[in-house]
């Protein structure tokens, strides 16, 4: 005895499954990758069986609220500061900066989503502008992911162990990533550190990247993570000897060069030569302060694409 239709073409026992499926993927924030295995089926038949819940009106989705970009304060401020792309997120009055972070985090991840191709290599570090990007990500094509810093332990806030693991999860790609904190107890723990053979197995894979997202912060109070957790005497040092900023621990001057030493030399992270051979960064920034690090960063060719908040622009215009 076969089955009959529901409304939208479905049999009961199909849009049990649909909505099964959707249910996880939508509400539960499980990849295709992991519905899949536990279906046993296929990433791609997960992903036709969700395209199908929309479809058959299993499945609605309504946006609010989404961040919008202003399209011709980007195109303005790409040509300024000669660039690939820059997309400039509106905000409102009396947003907070973990909303700014977010709306910054859907638009990256919408971006990131559109120029990675199935021959890319995704590189990920430890920063809360990435951690939004990576919630906001729903699909990527089938590239590696390396892990390009260690952690801090924040609470309620992802590592990068675990940002790569949902990133390869979406992708399907092999994770490179390695257990280490960000800021070592000083320079020769960082050194053994760094020969730790999952470190130096994750790093041995940063040649291969060629798209990377970061965070960009400036070297004063509550404008870079790194700056909070200094002592006192690291933040007089780290000034004396230069440092505007940081991008993923890799400290800069205002000509955009590396600064080396200091707390910088406890930093479990990607080289300066690193960071600048990677093809194609994309740097993360919201808050008018942080203009001088951003001219900065542009000038040493450490990114060459940007997703910032209005303020930002418009304060780089001046």
């Amino acid at each position: 005895m076969s089955e009959s239709p529901t409304a939208g073409g479905a049999t009961e026992r199909e849009r049990e499954l649909l909505a099964a499926v959707a249910r996880r993927f939508y509400l539960q924030d499980e990849s295709k990758v992991d519905i899949g295995k536990e279906l046993g089926i296929s990433r791609f038949k997960v992903a036709r069986l969700l395209e199908s819940a929309r479809a058959k009106g299993i499945v609605r989705i309504e946006i609010l609220g989404e961040p919008s970009v202003d399209y011709a304060l980007s195109e303005q401020l790409s040509h300024i500061l000669g660039i690939d792309g820059v997309l400039v997120v509106r905000t409102h009055e009396g947003q907070s900066s973990g909303e700014t972070r977010h709306d910054l985090g859907i638009v990256a991840a919408a971006e990131l989503t559109r120029i990675l191709t199935a021959d890319d290599v995704l590189g990920l570090p430890w920063s809360r502008s990435v951690a939004a990007t990576v919630g906001a990500l729903r699909s990527l094509p089938p590239v590696p992911i390396v892990q390009l810093s260690g952690a801090l332990a924040i609470p309620d806030l992802h590592s990068p162990v675990d940002l790569v693991r949902s990133a390869a999860n979406l992708s399907g790609g092999v994770a490179h990533h390695f257990y280490a904190p960000l800021v070592a107890a000083d320079p020769a723990s960082a050194a053994m550190l760094r020969r730790q053979p999952g470190v130096s197995e994750a790093n041995s894979h940063i040649r291969d990247v060629t798209v990377a997202v970061v965070g960009i912060g400036g070297w004063a109070p509550t404008e870079s993570t790194l700056f909070d957790l200094a002592t006192r005497s690291e933040r007089t040092a780290m000034r004396k000897a230069g440092a505007i900023g940081e991008i993923s621990g890799v400290f800069i001057d205002t000509a955009g060069h590396c600064v080396e030493g200091g707390l910088a030399d406890r930093i479990i992270t990607l080289s300066d030569e690193q960071l600048t051979a990677i093809p194609t960064v994309i740097g993360l920034v919201s808050g008018a302060d942080r203009a001088p690090v951003v001219r900065a960063a542009i000038a040493g060719r450490k990114v060459n694409r940007l997703v910032v908040d209005a303020p930002l622009a418009l304060e780089l215009l001046r």
